[in-house]
């Protein structure tokens, strides 16, 4: 708890500038150049108000005594034991398994194709761990620079890509399309471990979380709308939702050189790994939480046996769903909807509001107000659109085939 403000920064990037960002082409695709950049930028700008409120909530609550580090803990504090603090349990298991899913699918979309230059590279990649580039935000950098030198190097060559920026031709369609994309951004931009983050600082930790999150947000702005505008210029309204499948068209050869795909593809990886560990800690303990005995060592035969069998469990059903609906911007888009907007774009504001009581003449209390009215109809919809698009794109896909829709 003596963490210094640079630490909250690397926590905060970490967590936030993830692999997602690969599907921020495929985002552009559904809203276009100009609605594309500002609901990127307006979406940008309500998560850091809303996570400087959280810090502010957080802060209050430490400061009477009451010290949270998980978002439930806080929940049923501020907002009581009843239904909000299940229905941020619910929200918060959504998110979980949903990341744990997409991390497994990606992983799996990422290495298809590149095995061997996964391994041709690893050496490479050896090399560099020993110069100390070994911490997750270098991997986020790092991919984010070669996938954008990628979609460079693709749109610059001599036979580039085909470019169209055209949306659905029918009004309903590109509302829905426009929909599920600001759903793929509230995933992009979400972040399911800010109490935990800021837990590490040594109080009072508003004020370094505010610095923590101005160093992140620095970093978001390079990556995010480099790899935005690289790859929707690059492949307009083909934009996959990973970009590295448009990278490496299943219909010809890679469009950039294969030692940069691989190397970016060790970068994702590296973080998957992370982000699916801590991401999936929550499920562990709350399935934990009943079969454990407290009575017994966590590594004793009656504690170790039901941990083995229920982890296992739950990642091999994981691995499941994620060969069975292999849609990684469908599924960004349903757990945006239905985990991230209520988490980060809806709970800080109700809890700034119930917690430090501003008055209701304030225009921060109006402000919170309007902007939870705007995204609980957003993410309604946005939920609405994103199952109605995975409905879709399932009807037309064989149940664990390679084919995927995107």
């Amino acid at each position: 708890m003596d963490g210094e403000w640079w630490h909250a920064g690397f926590h905060l990037t970490t967590a936030i500038v993830g692999p997602t960002i690969l599907t921020l082409p495929y985002a552009f695709r559904g809203l276009g150049w100009e609605l594309g950049f500002f609901c990127l930028t307006a979406m940008g700008m309500v998560t850091f108000y809303a996570y400087y409120l959280m810090s502010k909530v957080l802060d209050h609550c430490e400061k009477e005594g009451r010290r949270h580090i998980r978002f439930r803990e806080l929940a049923a504090d501020v907002l009581g034991s009843g239904w909000m603090f299940y229905f941020v349990i619910l929200i918060q298991t959504a998110i979980n398994c949903g990341v744990g899913v997409g991390a497994i699918l990606l992983a799996g979309q990422c290495l298809e194709g590149l095995l061997i230059t996964f391994i041709l590279t690893l050496p490479f990649y050896c090399h560099i761990q020993t110069k100390q580039f070994n911490d997750f935000d270098t991997c986020g950098l790092g991919y984010t620079a070669l996938v954008v030198g990628a979609c460079i190097h693709a749109g610059t060559s001599k036979k580039p890509p085909p470019r169209d920026y055209s949306l659905e031709p029918k009004e309903s369609a590109r509302a829905f399309s426009a929909f599920t994309s600001i759903s793929i951004l509230a995933a992009i931009f979400g972040n399911g471990i800010l109490p935990e983050i800021q837990a590490t600082l040594a109080p009072p930790a508003t004020g370094k979380m505010v610095k923590g999150l101005c160093m992140c947000y620095a970093v978001i702005g390079v990556t995010f709308y480099s790899a935005a505008v690289s790859g929707y210029w690059t492949f307009g309204n083909k934009s996959s939702s990973n970009i590295f499948k448009s990278l490496m068209p299943d219909d010809g050869p890679s469009l950039a050189p294969t030692w940069v795909l691989g190397l970016a593809v060790i970068f994702v990886l590296l973080q998957l790994f992370a982000i699916g560990l801590v991401y999936s800690q929550v499920a562990y303990e709350i399935m934990e939480k009943k079969s454990a005995d407290v009575n017994q060592g966590i590594f004793s035969r009656r504690n170790l046996i039901p941990r083995l069998v229920l982890r296992t469990i739950y990642m091999i059903l994981c691995g499941f769903v994620a060969a069975m609906l292999p849609f990684f911007g469908d599924i960004n888009g349903v757990v945006g909807a239905i985990g991230f907007i209520p988490l980060d774009f809806i709970l800080p504001m109700l809890l700034y509001n119930m917690a430090c009581k501003p008055p209701k003449s304030s225009l921060i209390y109006w402000i919170n107000i309007s902007i939870m009215v705007v995204f609980t109809g957003v993410g309604i919809t946005g939920a609405f659109s994103s199952i109605r698009k995975l409905v879709l794109d399932a009807n037309q896909f064989k149940l664990f085939a390679n084919d995927v829709v995107d």
